[in-house]
């Protein structure tokens, strides 16, 4: 059986971050519930729990608190900040606010040898969040560790296996956490790390069988990463009984439709319907400005084309959705969970009523980044793979104001030279995102002898790790000039470039 680690989610920010952190060290983890049943946690026969950080205060009111019981399980716990201090609290301790919060860089002193630190130095940078702090140790805990502000910011139980870190080992500033995390995984509670994407493939095409049987299984193809690697998984497992449908909406990348049925069709091999249904969407969608009404509108009629494709490739009992991990989590994250902020999420409990499919999922358990490594582990191009992330509503939400065939043709040609350039010069594989958005502005220019009245285009390119915060990035000056200058030269209709220059937050990433 597969090690696994579960995770209690009290709604730190940093909650997937842990998740993926144990990952990495190939081991499984799975985010529950802070309030799971202590008995249900045993069930799952988890080798290690780590209690997540959290926004609460140990003495709010409505504080989030586990099932006490977790505590005398004998399965060995680490908690990380808000987690620390919840069990710190509960098991005789004292938690009370810091004289001075803590956020930010910091220096970890260690004081007493732990398995927690084996192969450590005694100094180590840590990144601090929190305004309470632990005062008084609960009975069987001793300090391992101190900072500037904490005599406590780590301390055991060894004989209860039961671990706190007032600081955040997961994050990225706490250069040594991940040694930290696999001391607590691999050395403290001995997960055997076999969780592997070879492995995965090989357990889901069985799973997948198991449940659809001889059955046809349907598929929403977009070209997106997701819907291409539960393709090529799918595909894999099952062969002809998956049947993929793809919705030519109008508003995709210059060559999206080629791309999709020469990588999909003819190379793959895969059973494609093609629906030309862009004029449609385009009808749908004339004069409507608000961001809110495009999608609305674009998932309405999306949905009328895929169920009128359904009835012309004959029946089906299952629908299959690249569904990842962070959808799961975020959209059964309902009623008092602690995060603060929830979000819904098309791919999951999205399907209209009167659709009678059952559904396939082969992706929920899995991270992005681990999509894309599945997706290069069955062998599709890298470009499909590593493809920067495209919005479901496509180029509508990147034509600020109203549509027409007109802009759009003038945006689709813009991004692709912002494509083009940015792989000519070595830079689309180091960022996140880059894209053009076309504003519902014009401005006077000079072309050759004439005088022009066109739209203006704005080059937007950020890096982010997961696509919650990211910053715009620093292009060479040259990049950024050969760019703009292919742009106004080459497509008609624009005659201004504009940098974006706005992180998230304030500013989104894309402009809708």
């Amino acid at each position: 059986m597969t090690s696994k680690i579960l995770i209690l989610d009290f709604g730190s920010q940093y909650t997937q971050v842990i998740a993926r952190r144990v990952r990495q060290l190939n081991v499984y983890s799975e985010i529950v519930r802070y309030d799971t049943p202590a008995s249900v946690l045993k069930s799952l026969r988890p080798s290690g729990i780590i209690l997540s950080g959290g926004p609460a205060s140990v003495y709010a009111k409505k504080a989030p608190q586990p099932d006490k019981r977790v505590f005398d399980s004998g399965i060995p716990i680490l908690g990380v900040c808000y987690g620390m201090q919840l069990f710190g609290k509960w098991l005789g301790g004292e938690v009370a606010p810091s004289a001075r919060r803590e956020y930010g860089r910091g220096q970890l002193k260690v004081e007493k040898s732990s398995p927690l630190f084996t192969g450590l130095p005694e100094v180590i940078d840590i990144w601090n969040s929190h305004g309470d702090s632990l005062k008084k140790l609960p009975k069987g805990f001793h300090a391992i560790a101190t900072s500037d502000n904490s005599p406590y910011a780590a301390i055991e139980d060894s004989e209860r296996k039961i671990y706190g870190l007032q600081f955040h080992p997961e994050v990225a500033h706490t250069p040594r956490g991940m040694e930290i995390l696999s001391n607590f995984v691999l050395g403290i509670c001995q997960a055997d790390p076999a969780w592997t994407m070879k492995g995965f493939i090989e357990s889901t095409c069985e799973e997948v069988r198991r449940q659809v049987g001889k059955e046809r299984v349907l598929l929403g193809l977009s070209g997106g990463v997701d819907s291409a690697v539960a393709a090529a998984l799918l595909h894999q497992a099952i062969g002809d009984q998956l049947q993929c449908i793809f919705v030519d909406n109008g508003l995709l990348r210059k060559g999206e439709r080629e791309k999709v049925q020469d990588v999909f069709g003819r190379n793959l091999k895969l059973n494609l319907l093609t629906i030309n249904a862009g004029p449609r969407f385009l009808k749908a969608l004339k004069g409507v400005s608000d961001p809110e009404r495009k999608r609305k509108i674009i998932g309405r009629v999306f949905i009328e084309e895929f169920q009128r494709a359904t009835k012309k490739v004959g029946k089906a009992k299952f629908l299959a959705q690249g569904t990842l991990y962070p959808d799961i989590i975020e959209s059964v994250a309902i009623g008092d969970n602690p995060a603060s902020m929830i979000k819904s999420h098309h791919n999951v409990g999205g399907l209209p009523k009167n659709m009678k499919f059952q559904l396939v999922e082969p992706l929920r358990q899995l991270f992005k980044d681990e999509v894309r490594v599945v997706g290069e582990t069955l062998g599709l191009p890298r470009e499909v793979v590593w493809r920067h992330p495209f919005p479901g509503p496509g180029l509508a939400v990147r034509t600020l104001g109203p549509l027409d065939a007109t802009k759009l043709t003038i945006l689709r040609e813009a991004d692709a030279i912002v494509i083009e350039e940015m792989k000519a010069a070595k830079w689309y594989d180091k960022v996140w995102q880059s894209f053009a958005v076309l504003l519902p502005v014009r401005s006077v220019g000079v072309q050759g002898d004439e005088r022009t009245y066109d739209f203006t285009c704005v080059l937007r390119v950020v890096e982010s790790h997961d696509g919650m915060t990211a910053d715009w990035v620093r292009l060479p000056h040259e990049l950024l000039g050969r760019i703009a200058s292919r742009i106004t030269n080459e497509v008609k209709g624009i005659n201004r470039v504009v940098y974006d220059v706005s992180s998230k937050p304030p500013a989104t990433i894309e402009w809708e």
